[in-house]
């Protein structure tokens, strides 16, 4: 880990497969925008970089669990989806990638003004990658630590999405 507060990164996987797709960001993007889960928590999608993205979560109402926390749930589908965008990151347009497994730990409550999940690979392959995500509560301007993924992502070869 750097010295920048939750960001994690492992420059000895940094492919160069983006260099040759300069879109590999739109792609993404619309995808994104496809996903109508997502939509139905007011999750965005604000930073899209090589191996690397962040999705932003708002606390409102209808995330909420009985005690008034985001629900770990919402929680897990934020990391899962931080998670395989940063991977899809990876693949060729050609391709398209599926969650396969992932391990969460549920740190801290998710009491913040926001959620914001950080996904990033960790190590890329011709069939799986690897992959991890933190989701940190934003309160008062402060980030803390309230969930840990690792996640274990399918490349699929010549089958795009829906």
């Amino acid at each position: 880990m750097n010295s920048n507060a939750g960001t994690f990164l492992y420059p000895e996987f940094i492919s160069m497969a983006h260099l040759s797709e300069p879109s590999f960001v739109e792609r993404i993007r619309a995808s994104f925008a496809r996903q109508n889960a997502m939509h139905l928590i007011r999750a965005t999608l604000p930073v899209v970089e090589e191996g690397r993205t962040e999705i932003h979560l708002p606390h409102w109402e209808g995330v909420e669990q009985q005690h008034g926390f985001v629900h770990g749930g919402v929680v897990g589908m934020i990391a899962d989806s931080a998670a395989g965008y940063a991977a899809m990151t990876r693949v060729p347009a050609e391709a398209s990638v599926l969650t396969v497994e992932f391990k969460m730990n549920l740190m801290a409550p998710a009491d913040g003004e926001q959620l914001i999940a950080r996904g990033a690979v960790v190590r890329s392959g011709r069939t799986l990658i690897v992959t991890r995500a933190e989701v940190f509560a934003v309160k008062g301007g402060k980030e803390s630590l309230c969930a840990l993924m690792q996640q274990t992502i399918m490349v699929m070869h010549g089958k795009g999405e829906k």
